[in-house]
């Protein structure tokens, strides 16, 4: 059975940085206003290995990814 990776973001908390849209694009982009935020994903779409990494980067730890 795959991973399935849940992802949230804190948008109290954001800055809006980028960092993880540069280290993990499949999953984080960054809305109109600069702040991060997820790229829609297809049902069952596999867990982005650099989701992890992303949240490791972001400056302000806004980021949280669990696994089950």
């Amino acid at each position: 059975m795959p991973t399935t990776q849940h992802i949230s973001i804190d948008t109290d908390r954001c800055i809006g940085s980028g960092q993880c849209a540069l280290t993990a694009p499949r999953t984080f982009t960054q809305d109109d206003d600069g702040f991060s935020a997820l790229v829609p994903q297809p049902a069952g779409a596999p867990a982005d290995p650099l989701a992890r990494e992303a949240a490791r980067a972001c400056p302000v730890q806004a980021i949280t990814v669990s696994e089950d």
